[in-house]
């Protein structure tokens, strides 16, 4: 019986049949590596229970790691929702790590700045001026007051939402499919961050056609499965000057007759994504 896992629990899974029926699955062994848009088989030991069996090849995988294990966030998704607000502050450093996994994935991200309605919402406005000079689309948002707004991006994607705790991924959510009661997150002021609500990723349907992934907040993201050549081609903006430096290797962080460092003395490339380039390159050459 072929399904689609919609909520991964740890080691649980849920699968929905072709025919809606919901089926409370586990993998054989120690196969833990499914997430959410995975098309598997499954064979039943109950009546609403199942065991894993294999699953179909994806079409796209976004997973994050570190030195030691990697997190597989989502598959088969055609859009990565990063979501920030203006309130709490969101990690510049956050965005730019979900961009490039975007990137490297080959996966269209949306950059959706949402609480638009709070005030002192320009600062947080006038940082993301830099990338949409870069071409990323960048949508303001308050979901509590108007979703209408988004609602033509998810149209025929199935779209994942990721992005650190206190966003307003679950608000979203709320405001999208109104009957499914996502519990919202408490952000704690003092702490200028949010408590994590979700624990567990969930496929939602919004139609036919479009579905909607939400995922646990994120304090971090690595990017140890990436290799230096994969890095550099996610910095969008570096492309033209790949391939110029004057040495093979550059890491461009202080060789000399670098084409990218020089773009950045021209004004082609932000100083700021360079640094965060370098931070990402180092980090990765430990």
């Amino acid at each position: 019986m072929q399904g689609l896992v919609i909520a991964s629990y740890g080691k649980r899974y849920e699968v929905e049949l072709t025919d809606k029926t919901l089926i409370s699955c586990v993998t054989r062994g120690k196969k833990t590596d499914l997430a959410c848009g995975d098309i598997v088989n499954i064979k039943l030991t109950d009546k609403a229970e199942g065991v894993v069996e294999s699953s179909q090849p994806r079409k796209s995988l976004l997973y994050r790691s570190n030195a030691f294990k990697s997190k597989i966030l989502a598959s088969n998704v055609t859009q990565i929702i990063i979501v920030l607000a203006t309130q709490p502050s969101f990690y510049e450093a956050l965005l730019n790590r979900c961009l490039v996994a975007a990137e490297a994935a080959k996966i269209k991200p949306l950059i959706v700045l949402n609480k638009c309605d709070l005030a002192d919402a320009d600062d947080a406005k006038n940082k993301l001026k830099l990338y949409q000079d870069l071409g990323y689309q960048v949508l303001h948002l308050s979901a509590k007051q108007d979703i209408a707004t988004l609602k033509p991006y998810l149209v025929n994607h199935q779209s994942v939402l990721v992005g650190q705790s206190g966003m307003g991924k679950s608000t979203i959510i709320n405001a999208l499919l109104p009957n499914q009661n996502v519990r919202t997150q408490i952000m704690s002021e003092a702490l200028d961050s949010g408590k994590h609500t979700t624990t567990a990723t969930h496929l939602y349907h919004l139609d036919p056609n479009s579905s909607l992934i939400d995922s646990p907040g994120l304090q971090e993201f690595g990017l140890n499965h990436l290799s230096q050549e994969e890095l550099e081609l996610a910095f969008i903006e570096f492309r033209p000057f790949l391939g110029k430096c004057r040495f093979n290797n550059c890491k461009h962080s202080h060789e000399p007759d670098c084409a990218v460092m020089n773009a950045v003395d021209k004004g082609q490339i932000s100083s700021v994504r360079l640094g965060f380039y370098q931070d990402l390159a180092h980090e990765l050459s430990i």
